[in-house]
């Protein structure tokens, strides 16, 4: 089997409600949607969305970088080939992980669509049969987020993410004013997203919440700085992720080595797929670090591949992969059974594209032959 096109779409996905974390404010997400096409009349999906707070990646750039670098190295290369795809890649670019990872997604894709079983009977088999879904808070007024939590909780919502990282001391008002209206027996997790920069300001926030139970909190620091993670991981007992500060094996090795967390955040736009992801996830497991296999906020096509991920992993703790319930319109269907997600048996990654979707909300396109 031979890759003979790969078709590229900048799109920008409609957000219900604009999307506030700490560094920045979403009104849509761009997202780039790769269609990749084989001399078997296969077709794959993939799907990139870059973070340039993140993996240092634009929507214009990882375009570019799709249509004048990666797409041209792989045209004529067999998509069931991942570790050489992904050497390919590597040979040609240097790091852009969500650029690769739209590539990785529609070969794994194709893959299950060529041998008709799901992505996550490639990776090791099925482990969970389902995942409860965690409801995702923007950063609002403590009012705002409690009302909105105390909704969810209403709709069987029973675990929430709350979003800070603005001034510690107001975001400890959020999170107080969310646990009062929900209560003590709702699961409450805190992404700081580096808001909270240092240890000293993070310690400060963690001793005003000595009485605020949390399931734990993530990434309160600058994402380079994995010993502030260990200063605060020896001064409290509230468990600790990392997420931006973990991109691939490099990190991971620093994280072990360190003991700077005790889960980590690993998702596919930072590492390069589901293929690099496996491997991070086995380096955890073996270190008895657990994971959790998050978001950039994909549509239906990305979620699914991080789904798959979790699906297959023992050491995957938890998922949250909530972009397609932001969305007022999808490119694709994942089904969601709130407050669970159960993925289905279909060939792939189990989802059926629209494209004329796709068409609908694309800015710029582009097809290498």
């Amino acid at each position: 089997m031979e890759i003979t096109a790969v078709e590229i779409y900048a799109i920008q996905l409609p957000l219900i409600e604009p999307f506030i974390i700490s560094y920045d404010k979403y009104d849509t997400m761009p997202s780039i949607i790769v269609k990749i096409t084989t001399n078997e009349g296969i077709i794959g999906y993939g799907e990139a969305v870059p973070d340039e707070h993140v993996t240092g990646e634009t929507w214009d750039s990882t375009y570019m970088t799709l249509k004048h670098q990666l797409a041209p190295a792989i045209i004529g290369e067999n998509p069931l080939c991942f570790e050489k795809i992904h050497d390919l890649m590597d040979r040609t670019v240097y790091q852009v992980p969500a650029a690769k990872t739209a590539i990785d997604i529609a070969c794994f894709d194709i893959a299950g669509k060529k041998l008709n079983v799901p992505v996550y009977q490639l990776i090791g088999g099925r482990y969970h049969e389902k995942f409860p879904i965690t409801h995702v808070l923007s950063i609002g007024t403590p009012e705002k987020m409690a009302e909105e939590a105390a909704e969810r909780v209403a709709m069987g919502y029973r675990s929430f993410k709350m979003k800070v990282g603005t001034e510690v001391m107001k975001d400890v008002e959020r999170i107080q004013a969310v646990r009062e209206r929900v209560g003590d027996l709702i699961n409450i997790r805190v992404d700081v997203n580096q808001g909270w920069h240092n240890a000293s300001t993070t310690l400060k926030g963690l001793h005003a919440l000595r009485d605020v139970h949390l399931d734990w909190l993530e990434q309160p620091v600058d994402a380079d700085d994995i010993d502030a993670m260990v200063e605060i991981k020896s001064k409290t007992d509230v468990t600790l992720m990392i997420d931006e500060g973990l991109h691939g094996q490099k990190e991971m090795r620093e994280i072990i080595a360190k003991r700077a967390a005790d889960k980590v955040n690993i998702k596919l736009m930072k590492c390069g797929g589901i293929y690099p992801a496996m491997k991070l996830a086995n380096m955890a497991e073996m270190a008895g670090i657990e994971c959790q296999i998050g978001s950039m906020v994909e549509s239906s096509i990305g979620s699914a591949a991080g789904f798959h991920v979790a699906f297959s992993k023992k050491i995957m703790k938890s998922v949250e992969l909530t972009g397609p319930l932001k969305f007022s319109k999808d490119v694709g269907d994942l089904h969601y059974d709130i407050p669970f997600i159960c993925l289905n048996e279909q060939p792939g990654l189990g989802v059926n594209v629209d494209e004329e979707v796709i068409q609908e909300l694309c800015h710029q396109s582009c097809i290498v032959r």
